[in-house]
This record gives structure tokens, C-alpha cells and sequence, in this order.
């Protein structure tokens, strides 16, 4: 809390210095004296010192007052200003609330807070709810209302990606597909929507009553498309100052930092669209980080496998050339102090230093190994989510430039926010306007009021009924049309998720029982493997568990059968073994607990974990249960292990589950995509021999509208490949969901029997059969509804 409070307060002083300074320099400084082009006579003296270049006061402020551009500058950095000082204010006095609240509520020191583990945190809350009902709608909170009330805005933000609502791809002339998602966009994202004058909400926990409503759709999208227009003509007029604004304070960053690390703009970062569509829901942002920050290595070396040989060579000729000339420039100083007297010899050391920083980070190392799909695999043991056709293509340029989009260079992430203030009103204007009824849709069909909490987003609900995917592990479980459904697995792997990190939490009985399922098919044949004889086994200072068995080898899960396809599992074990073996060599435990002095005691505790997780695998009981040893050291040491091993847990859990889902993709259609696309194919470019085919699956190539590839076609995949889908799928009788392709608002699908099914078009993405109706889903109202008084799609939640 403190931390987050000097932030405030510098970036407040910030402000004013880089205005300031600014000004300061383009009207207070005589800069024919600081380049020696004037001469000044002194009395004492003839050196020139600083301060003889400073103009006098009166000078200097009768130009900046006959500068109208410095004056209208000054006005609106004065405004702003005013406005973060109320802001900062206001800060202060929540602050000092949170303050009370963990000192008398939960009975935490200022002390001890820093140290706290999350969990510690919210395990307090909940046992403060039952004693002192600090919500009084409710007897009991759970870990799930907590991460609702913290991530209420920001789930809605991770499912309007997911659904591809918000206009951040673009595909442009020369670039190709292209990504823009800035700190200045998303601001404006979440003024319209959440926070700002006239948005959606009405206060921090509740949807306008009048966005629940269906019968007024079409005047409410006007309304936002309006204030979406109103907000970019702002952002418009605006342009010049913050764009200035942007250009200074990227100067003033990162001036010092290219001249101490030249290479840092050659480094990279998880781009503001990575980090929202790799986000699990209800994830907070500490978890988050941890999770992308273990998978930056793995990532960094996966795209340090594609730099260009000709880029190689030119690199090492111009290192060449520079280095010579520096060589001399250094040799020649050391013989003659007085060469540095000399016009732009310092300039050009510097120069030629920094010239030769950059090559070096385009000269690979000669002992680096290519492996990328190995390193694709560690990425997703970490980052969790990846476009199907990544898989057995990470070795294409193509992947690694969309894979690009979401581990930017650093460069770019500058360069995209100083064009942020020319290209932010342009989308709002031009793109996110058109929008405006799908939004009002969206915040209809999927906001549930939870009792005790508030309006939230019904992804973050994870509820496999309302929001599972077929193709996910969900198939059976799930009610949710196409438009209800999240895409490439959301819902599934942040269930997973949330369920690992919180072990306490008690959900709904459904989803209770998809959880136990898929644990427990781990856990029966991790617990049953060998794990001594694999060369990657961890080492003694790691926690062994279930899965550290599961590292084993391809004999792990030889045997699970997942569903009613063995074939899938004999896929999906070869899959995990080699993304087991490149997980543990990159363990981030092995590398960084190394504790000097205290080896021993690490390993002891160490064993303890081991034999803890081992015997609560087996048992189904999560070792993070467990209390901590009786000092404080040991706790955190034991808090370090569990945390860790919640990690790996989900880890194996997102690579188990990413293999089961590319076998059985490339055994039906199957839609695992970012962005809802229509597609120009219709039924009769199907040929007649998949037709005649009992398997209601297709063999296309899996493939993301997000990262679009191209689609071989059904004849060119071989026969046998045919063969064996239609043993393992046609003989269980098992009814896939077949390929929608559509022309117009009517579409024809191959049924269960091969026969061509006629599906009508509803909005937004959803499919219905002809003369079926889907009473379970929520679908838009049509447009010429006007009735105001319609029941709102909510759904209250106990």
C-alpha cells in the first residue's frame, strides 16, 4: 500500500518536472553560449560557466508569455495536473481505510503485511465474514466472491477479448495482421464502459438496470455509439499536447537507459494484448505476473531462434568496422588525453559503443541449440493458452511473427505508444462505434447479479454448463451455444486454474465433478508411474508430487483413457513427455532456491513437502493444505515449495488438457478460436466421399481466426488417418459437432449420419437448427422489438 502511494506521489512530481524542464529549455537557455558559438567577457575569469547561459528571468518569461503554443500547453498541464492531485487525494484517503481495515479488521501489522501470502490474506477475510458479517447481503463469503469484487471490470475485459468484441486487430496493407492495444486505448476502453461520465455502470458494482433490459437495445447502442464518438472527437482535439506529452516522457525515460543499456530496446516484453488475452479469469494481477515472468526465458530463447543469417552477417561486418574505428579513437586517447579535446571524438566513442551493443544482439550464440518446438511446449507449460496450429509449427516464421504479437520488443511497445494519441481516436471513431450493439449485447446476455457481490461478468462464473466448449473436455457437460461458449478453452483452463491456486474454494457440484475427474485420472497413473529412472528427474530441493512423476516419462500416462478415444490419450502421453522433460530442465525452482548456509535445512524441508505431496496425491488431498514448519523461515520456505508446486500442478494440468484438445481437433471440426470469422465455404465444396463418411468429424488442419492459416483440404489427408478416426469415434456411436458452413443467414452441416442439416443463423455468432428452438440460450432480441419492459438476461447467483 505504501509502495503503491509513492508511486502516485513520484509520478505526480514527475508531471511537473518533465513540463517544467521542458519549458525551461525551450525558452530560458542561450544556447550560442552553451555551444561556445558567443563569447562572454568576464572579470574575473574567462571560463564559461553553467549558469551564463541561463536568459534572465524577465527574459525568459516574457517568451514563454508571447508563445501562445507554451501557454496553451501550460493551461492543459495545469488542468491535468489539478486533476491528479484530486485524484491522488481521494487515493489517500481509500488508503488510509485499507489501512484500518487490515490493522483492525484482520488484525495485520504494517510490518507484517509485505511478507503476507495472498492466500494468508483471504483466508482471513473469509473467517472475519463469518464472524463479524462485514457483507451483510450474505452468511459466507467464498474465494470467489473476493476475486469478483477485485476483478470485476477486468474479467469483463479478458471476455470481450476472448470474444473478440474489442476492435484491437487490424489488418493493414503492408504489415499484414497487426495487434494495437495501448495503455491510452485500454484507458479509453474502460472510461466508456465502467468508470467514466455516462458509462455502462452505475457504480462499482452494478450494471444500469436499463442495459439489463432487451426492448430498448437499439436506442441504447445509439446512445453509446454517440458517446463513443464524442469521447474520440476529444481524444482528437487533444492529439498535439498528448502526443508531445508522450514524446517528452519517453525521452526523459528512456534517454538514460539506451546510453547505459543500448541493447535494452532489443529486449522483450509481453505486450498489453498478451497479457489480456493469456489472462485467466479471475486471475489477480500477481499471479499473472508470475506466471508470464516463468515463461519469459523459454520465450526469449524461442525467438532468438529465428534471427536472419544475412542479418547475421551484416551485423558482424558493421561490428567489425565499428569496433576497428573504436579501437583506434581508445588507442589514440590513451596515447593523448588532449585527442578528447578534439570536436565529436567523445560523440563519436559513444556512438560507435552503442553501434556495436546493437549487432551483438543480432549475432546468435554458436553453441545455442534449435529446438523451438520444445521451447513452444515450455512457453505453454506457462502462459497456458496457444492457437492450436502453433503445435508442430513452431518452426515456421509465421508463428513466431504472431507469437511477436503477444512478446514484443521493447522498442515497439515505445514506438506503439507514441502513436497512440494519432491512432486511439481513429479506432474509437472508426472502428469501436460500429460496435456499439454488439457491446450492449454482450453486457445483457452475460452479466449475472451475485448476491453479496454485485453485477459481474458470467464468464468469470466459470461455469462449464453456461460457458464450456465441447471441444474442451466439455463435451456432455455443456449447454452453451457457439455465441455462449469461450474460445480456446477459457472457461476450462481458468476453472483448472482457480481451483489449483485456491484449494479451499468448495464449487457447484457440476463443476466439482469436472475438476475431480480430471484430477483424478492424473493422479491414478502419475501416482503409479516410475520416477527414478528418467535423467530430468527433479533434484532433492525440489517438491516431488504427483506430477513430478508425471516428468517420468511417456510411460506416465500410458495407460489414462480420457473419454471414449484411446487413441487420443496414446497422442496426448507423447505430447506431455516432451513437454515434461523441457518443463523440468527449465524449473525455475532448480535456479533460483539455492540458499547458502542453509542447504541442509532446504533439503529437509524439502523432504518433508516431498513426502507430503506424494501421500496427499494419492489421496486426492492438495499438499498446500499443509501448515507451514514452526518458524518463520521455515514457512516461507514452505510457502516458496507449495507455491511452486501449484505452479507445476497447473502447468501438467494446461499441457494435459492442450493435447487432448489437438487430438480430438484434428478428429472433428472444432471451433478454438480467438475471433469469430464467417466463413465463404458452403456445403457443396465438401466431396461426396466425406459424405458418405459415419463420422461426423473432419480432418482439417486446426486452425485460430486470430492467427489464421491455411486449411488443407478433406482429400488431400490420408486414408489411413480416415481409417483410424472412424474406428475410434464411429464405433461408440459418438455424436460430434460437425463444421458449420453457411451462405447468407442459412447454413448447411453434415449431421450425425453424414446428411446435410439445414441451421439458420442467430445474432452474434450463435447457430440453430431449423424447426429447433434453443430455449436455453439467451439470443439478442431482434431489432424491431421495441418493448422496454422485457425481463433482462440476469441470472442471480446464490
Amino acid at each position: 500500500m505504501l509502495s503503491k502511494h509513492q508511486s502516485w506521489l513520484l509520478e505526480w512530481s514527475q508531471l511537473l518536472f518533465v513540463v517544467g524542464f521542458t519549458v525551461f529549455l525551450a525558452n530560458c537557455v542561450d544556447y550560442d553560449i552553451l555551444f561556445a558559438n558567443k563569447f562572454v567577457n568576464h572579470t574575473d575569469s574567462s571560463k564559461v560557466t553553467l549558469p551564463d547561459a541561463f536568459l534572465p528571468v524577465n527574459v525568459c518569461s516574457a517568451r514563454i508569455l508571447d508563445n501562445s503554443f507554451v501557454l496553451f500547453v501550460l493551461i492543459i498541464s495545469g488542468v491535468f495536473w489539478l486533476h491528479r492531485m484530486i485524484k491522488f487525494i481521494y487515493n489517500i484517503c481509500c488508503y488510509w481505510e485499507i489501512r484500518s481495515f487490515y490493522k483492525n479488521a484482520l488484525k495485520m501489522t504494517m510490518s507484517e503485511l509485505p511478507y503476507a501470502t495472498w492466500q494468508e490474506v483471504q483466508a482471513r477475510i473469509v473467517e472475519i465474514q463469518k464472524e463479524h458479517q462485514i457483507c451483510i447481503h450474505k452468511k459466507e463469503l467464498t474465494e470467489l466472491d473476493i476475486y469478483h469484487r477485485i476483478l470485476r471490470f477486468k474479467n469483463y475485459m479478458v471476455a470481450m477479448v476472448n470474444k473478440s468484441l474489442l476492435p484491437v486487430r487490424f489488418r493493414l496493407p503492408v504489415l499484414g495482421d497487426s495487434v494495437f492495444y495501448t495503455r491510452g486505448l485500454k484507458y479509453n476502453f474502460e472510461l466508456i464502459f465502467f468508470w467514466g461520465p455516462g458509462s455502462l455502470f452505475e457504480n462499482e458494482w452494478s450494471l444500469k438496470q436499463e442495459y439489463k433490459r432487451g426492448g430498448n437495445r437499439l436506442e441504447l447502442a445509439d446512445r453509446l455509439a454517440s458517446r463513443i464518438l464524442w469521447i474520440g472527437i476529444a481524444n482528437l482535439l487533444l492529439c498535439p499536447v498528448i502526443l508531445v506529452w508522450q514524446i517528452l516522457y519517453a525521452f526523459f525515460s528512456y534517454t538514460e537507459v539506451i546510453k547505459r543499456e543500448p541493447g535494452s530496446l532489443g529486449a522483450r516484453c509481453w505486450s498489453l494484448y498478451g497479457r489480456c488475452y493469456l489472462r485467466h479469469f479471475n486471475e489477480l494481477d500477481h499471479e499473472l505476473m508470475s506466471r508470464l515472468s516463468k515463461g519469459y526465458k523459454a520465450s526469449s530463447k524461442y525467438m532468438n531462434c529465428f534471427l536472419s543469417p544475412l542479418l547475421t552477417v551484416v551485423a558482424k561486418n558493421v561490428a567489425f568496422f565499428a569496433g576497428s574505428l573504436l579501437a583506434v579513437l581508445i588507442a589514440l586517447t590513451i596515447y593523448d588525453e588532449d585527442v578528447l579535446a578534439v570536436e565529436h571524438v567523445l560523440s563519436s566513442i559513444t556512438l560507435l559503443g552503442v553501434c556495436i551493443t546493437i549487432c551483438r544482439s543480432f549475432i546468435p550464440d554458436k553453441h545455442m541449440v534449435f529446438c523451438p518446438e520444445q521451447l513452444l511446449r515450455v512457453i505453454l507449460a506457462h502462459i497456458h493458452y496457444m492457437p492450436d496450429h502453433w503445435q508442430g509449427n513452431a518452426h515456421r516464421y509465421e508463428t513466431r511473427d504472431q507469437f511477436s504479437q503477444l512478446f514484443q520488443y521493447k522498442a515497439v511497445f515505445i514506438l506503439e505508444e507514441l502513436l497512440s494519441p494519432v491512432v486511439t481516436p481513429i479506432i474509437l471513431i472508426f472502428c469501436l462505434r460500429r460496435k456499439s450493439l454488439e457491446i450492449i449485447d454482450f453486457f445483457r446476455n452475460f452479466t449475472v447479479e451475485v448476491i453479496g457481490v454485485g453485477d459481474t461478468c458470467s464468464f468469470a462464473q466459470m461455469d462449464i454448463r453456461q460457458h464450456g466448449h465441447p471441444a474442451w473436455m466439455s463435451e456432455g457437460k455443456t449447454e452453451a451455444s457457439v455465441y455462449q461458449q469461450a474460445e480456446d478453452g477459457k472457461t476450462e483452463l481458468s476453472l483448472m486454474h482457480f481451483a489449483i491456486t485456491n484449494p479451499q474454494w468448495q464449487p457447484p457440484q457440476e463443476t466439482t465433478h469436472f475438476i475431480s475427474q480430471l484430477k483424478e485420472r492424473v493422479n491414478r497413473e502419475a501416482t503409479g508411474a516410475p520416477s527414478d529412472t528418467h535423467p530430468h528427474s527433479l533434484s532433492d530441493s525440489e517438491p516431488r508430487s504427483l506430477f513430478a512423476n508425471l516428468l517420468a516419462g511417456p510411460s506416465t500416462l500410458g495407460s489414462v483413457h480420457f473419454g471414449r478415444d484411446s487413441s487420443l490419450t496414446n497422442h496426448a502421453t507423447a505430447g506431455l513427455s516432451d513437454a515434461a522433460s523441457a518443463l523440468c530442465s527449465l524449473s525455475p525452482i532448480s535456479s533460483s532456491l539455492h540458499l547458502r548456509g542453509s542447504l541442509s535445512a532446504a533439503h529437509r524441508a524439502a523432504g518433508h513437502i516431498s513426502t507430503t505431496s506424494k501421500a496427499m496425491a494419492g489421496s486426492g488431498t492438495d499438499a498446500r493444505t499443509v501448515s507451514s514448519g514452526s518458524s518463520a523461515w521455515e514457512g516461507q520456505l514452505t510457502s516458496l515449495f507449495l507455491s511452486e508446486y501449484a505452479s507445476s500442478e497447473m502447468s501438467i494440468h494446461a499441457l494435459y488438457m492442450h493435447e487432448l484438445h489437438k487430438q480430438q481437433s484434428r478428429g472433428e471440426f472444432s471451433r478454438h478460436t480467438w475471433h469469430r470469422q464467417e466463413s465463404d465455404e458452403s456445403s457443396d465444396s465438401v466431396p461426396d466421399e466425406v459424405r458418405s463418411e459415419h463420422v461426423t468429424h473432419s480432418r482439417h488442419f486446426p486452425r485460430s481466426h486470430t492467427f489464421p492459416t491455411t486449411v488443407a483440404s478433406p482429400s488431400a489427408i490420408p486414408s489411413s488417418a480416415s481409417a483410424t478416426s472412424s474406428t475410434a469415434f464411429g464405433h461408440e456411436g459418438a455424436s460430434l459437432q460437425s463444421q458449420r458452413y453457411h451462405s447468407g443467414n442459412i447454413k448447411d452441416s453434415l449431421g450425425a449420419r453424414g446428411k446435410v442439416v439445414r441451421s439458420v443463423r442467430v445474432p452474434m455468432g450463435g447457430w440453430a437448427e431449423e424447426g429447433q428452438a434453443a430455449h436455453r440460450h439467451h439470443e439478442p432480441l431482434p431489432e424491431e422489438s421495441s418493448e422496454d419492459e422485457m425481463p433482462p438476461h440476469m441470472h442471480k447467483v446464490t
